[in-house]
């Protein structure tokens, strides 16, 4: 197979990623596991370096040089998310017009924000949340313990044979007039690729609100708030090629004037007195406490990586892989692939079993081959269910991976037969 795309400059691309250069078990690493964390380019390190190195200090109230300099960065961060976010991104209360972003500490921080700071405030008895069987744990469990909590009820879309949303179910899901739609951006399991503008335009219609999980969409594609309409919309930062411990709520400004504070401590007041206390304005109503200021630094650096990179060199580089693992994956005796089984609608997350080994065993073999990739329930033990397993192996692609890297795993599969006998 020739070059992926004339506009993306892998070679070079692979260069800025250090941990490409390891060998693992003799073999050098064959890194297909980005869909639970990505690598971290030069520019990340490098950032997160000399941040800790030589600008480390609280933000917002010091009065001194180093903490003028991290309030600087951490806030200039959010004002680089807000942009790259699209113009519907943008809002008072934040440096550079970012009110409309929080930082997180991941995104099940995030979606545990909305869940508590706006579900229990707007939900109640018999109340409809409609989320989805593809949901990733991260957007259930907080659902669950507030309809707990509220008596709000779980309503359900299904998936199709092809790994897509039912549209019979999506349809009378919206016709029941939940309060809530909450959906994955893209699938960690099937790489499926909601409609997320043509769900929420019929949610809207419904009279509900809408908050996507964009964990896995965030390293993948150009994301404009203002084109797709969400009234929510969080990712994490580890998955978009920046730190642990950092996550962004996107939320639309007169929906976070509206809501509590999720946590209460410093930072997040405007006044506090013996008898009463009232709140700043969003962002820093939902970010009490010091936040993660070398992380969002990080995170800022990953997302003008990105967009130095070329977000849409990378989907188109992206997709053709996808193409060429879904080809070669095809030929393998045995192998069942879950999720669309063509690239278009599809990202590059591969969840796949062999018939006569269980994933876990399948892991460990390509391991053997420094191909890294996951086995497991990937936290979407509803999807498992649904999909009458309970566990898959999964390939998870990104940027700076390559058709020879997919040969690798093919040969890796190949290895896992052999000592199975099959």
């Amino acid at each position: 197979m020739g070059a992926l795309t004339d506009k993306l400059d892998l070679t070079a691309l692979r260069a800025q990623f250090p941990v490409l250069g390891r060998e693992i078990n003799g073999q050098p690493l064959a890194y297909l596991d980005s869909g639970a964390s990505a690598q971290k380019p030069e520019a990340v390190l490098r950032a997160l370096d000399e941040y800790n190195r030589f600008g480390h200090a609280n933000v917002h109230r010091g009065a001194h040089t180093l903490a003028a300099e991290a309030t600087e960065a951490y806030e200039g961060a959010r004002a680089r998310i807000a942009t790259h976010l699209g113009d519907g991104a943008g809002g008072a209360g934040g440096s550079g017009g970012a009110g409309e972003v929080i930082f997180t500490a991941n995104f099940t921080d995030a979606a545990n924000l909305v869940a508590q700071a706006w579900g229990r405030a707007n939900l109640g008895p018999g109340d409809r949340i409609l989320l989805t069987e593809m949901e990733h744990h991260s957007n259930l469990v907080p659902w669950h313990m507030v309809a707990e909590a509220t008596g709000a009820v779980l309503d359900w879309v299904g998936i199709d044979e092809t790994g897509r949303l039912s549209e019979e179910d999506l349809a009378a899901g919206l016709a029941r007039e939940p309060k809530l739609v909450t959906v994955t951006h893209i699938s960690n399991v099937l790489g499926t690729i909601n409609p997320i503008a043509e769900i929420t335009r019929r949610a809207h219609e419904a009279g509900a609100l809408v908050f996507v999980d964009g964990a896995q969409a965030a390293p993948k594609m150009a994301l404009d708030m203002g084109e797709l309409g969400v009234d929510f919309y969080a990712f994490t930062g580890h998955k978009l090629y920046g730190p642990t411990g950092v996550g962004v709520l996107w939320g639309r400004r007169e929906l976070l004037a509206a809501m509590g504070p999720y946590r209460g401590g410093g930072s997040m007041i405007r006044k506090v007195s013996r008898e009463r206390i009232t709140w700043a304005d969003p962002p820093a109503r939902f970010e009490a406490g010091t936040p993660p200021i070398a992380e969002a630094v990080g995170l800022g650096a990953a997302v003008e990586w990105l967009e130095g990179a070329g977000i849409e060199a990378i989907a188109a580089h992206e997709k053709e892989l996808t193409a060429y693992a879904l080809g070669r994956l095809g030929e393998v005796p045995g192998l069942r692939l879950f999720g669309p089984a063509e690239a278009e609608g599809r990202a590059g997350i591969l969840s796949f079993e062999i018939e006569g080994i269980h994933p876990h065993d399948v892991a460990e073999i390509l391991n053997r081959h420094g191909v890294a990739v996951r086995a497991g329930h990937h936290c979407a033990q509803v999807l498992m269910q649904r999909l009458g397993v309970t566990a898959t192996t999964r390939a998870s692609l990104a940027a700076y991976n390559t058709s020879a890297e997919i040969d690798r795993l093919i040969e890796g599969l190949a290895d896992a037969r052999r000592i199975f006998a099959l």
